[in-house]
């Protein structure tokens, strides 16, 4: 088996961890001895074991002369092997101990604390590795981690849905859905992938969302929205404790049960960088932008946005609010029922 098959499939392995791991990178580790997979294992969740814990002890409880079987073996992993002391003991540790011969990396770690460190302890232990391999593969894969540790700040999807003549909401305040059922199911899907989902004052004004899922499995994000003068009454599903909200703001700093409200000093200047500090310092890795125009507006103009999911329907309404207009590169293009979803990276 080549290098690129097994990392292959050692990336499919990590996805599994999506929506779980997080504020961890999403890691699959997969043995192999004689061409063969002997053992298979992904971080299936945040302070648990790593992926490369559960390849090995999969091998240990599946093979009785397992020792000697690891001693011959090959580790794969996706990301370069932590070396150090997190909520776990470090995997370099554990790869050392058993002597396995030899790592195959998908990209290093940009985390400080292990970033070519864990493979200078393997080396120093005199264990052939191989990094690079099907490395933007599994850079893509950690997208979120990436940014977080590089950027100090969350990877950030705008979302929204618009009619095919280009309006995002109608001009009179009222509620009016425009993407169909099978949108809808598609973006409750999304949340249990990532962090937190932002909405404005006014979308949570007409709409009252709950920001939560209930059309898909999987837990609920927290959840942000922008009240400068904190004018949106306790009534609304975002005061309900049902998960951990921020409610950024001009007046002040507080917690009341799961509600945390987080002054911004200077809402006028930099307010798109303030708000994804503060979700950084929360360890939010991931974020989601649900409207309205103006929220959407706020990060586009700043240029502050990894990516666009964007929706467009069959309706035609002739007026309303306007869309938001981004440029970036069409990465994908599909048909979400009776919808299109489009998909845009920054160019």
């Amino acid at each position: 088996m080549s290098h690129e098959i097994v990392l292959k499939r050692a990336i499919e392995l990590a996805k599994l961890g999506l929506g779980s791991v997080s504020p961890n990178p999403m890691v699959g580790a997969i043995v192999v001895e004689n061409d063969e997979i002997i053992g298979e294992g992904y971080h299936q969740k945040y302070g648990k074991a790593h992926a490369e814990v559960n390849a090995i002890h999969q091998v240990l409880d599946t093979y009785v002369d397992a020792a000697e079987r690891l001693k011959r073996s090959i580790i794969y992993v996706t990301l370069e092997p932590c070396s150090h002391f997190g909520k776990t003991p470090p995997c370099a540790d554990l790869i050392i101990k058993y002597q396995i011969p030899k790592v195959v990396i998908g990209c290093l770690d940009p985390f400080e604390s292990v970033n070519g460190k864990g493979v200078a302890q393997l080396k120093a232990a005199r264990i052939e590795v191989i990094s690079g391999i099907l490395e933007n593969e599994c850079e893509q894969l950690n997208k979120r981690f990436f940014t977080r540790v590089k950027k100090q700040r969350p990877y950030v999807i705008l979302k929204w849905a618009q009619t095919s003549d280009g309006y995002l909401a109608p001009d009179d305040g009222e509620q009016k859905w425009i993407s169909g059922d099978a949108a809808k199911r598609l973006v409750h899907l999304w949340r249990t992938q990532e962090d937190c989902v932002l909405v404005g004052k006014n979308t949570a004004l007409i709409d009252n969302p709950k920001l939560n899922v209930r059309l898909a499995d999987g837990r609920n994000p927290k959840r942000a929205v922008i009240d400068r003068d904190l004018v949106l009454p306790n009534h609304l599903h975002l005061f309900n404790q049902e998960s951990e909200t921020f409610i950024f703001n001009a007046l002040k700093t507080d917690r009341e049960g799961k509600t945390l409200y987080v002054a911004i000093e200077d809402f006028d200047h930099f307010l798109p960088q303030y708000i994804l500090f503060q979700l950084y310092l929360q360890d939010i890795q991931s974020l989601i932008i649900e409207g309205g125009a103006q929220t959407l507006k706020t990060f586009i103009d700043a240029n502050l946005w990894d990516e666009a999911r964007i929706f467009t329907s069959t309706e035609s309404w002739g007026s309303g609010i306007k869309a938001p207009e981004i440029k970036g590169r069409l990465q994908e293009k599909i048909k979400v029922g009776n919808d299109q979803l489009s998909t845009f990276k920054p160019h």
